[in-house]
């Protein structure tokens, strides 16, 4: 299982709602006030990155990274929070 960081810019609508729903579908943990981490499998950062498209605006900054070592300092919440 692949662990993934999310991290967003949402300009001027600024329509968190359904992508905080999604993050939280995917029992998501936020990291930072715009970065979020989860795991899952069998997919690609590209992919993740189709699939978030639904929920943003086309003005939307937007960045999916697989991630295999991370380290922090002062966050809201870790990889090690993940269920």
């Amino acid at each position: 299982m692949a662990l993934y960081f999310v991290t967003y810019d949402l300009r001027n609508s600024r329509r968190y709602q359904p992508l905080y729903d999604e993050l939280e579908n995917l029992s998501a943990v936020r990291i930072l006030e715009s970065t979020w981490c989860f795991k899952q499998m069998n997919t690609t950062a590209k992919d993740l990155r189709e699939h978030f498209a639904q929920f943003l605006d086309s003005d939307d900054g937007f960045v999916v990274s697989e991630v295999t070592g991370w380290a922090s300092r002062k966050t809201d919440g870790t990889p090690n929070d993940l269920k």
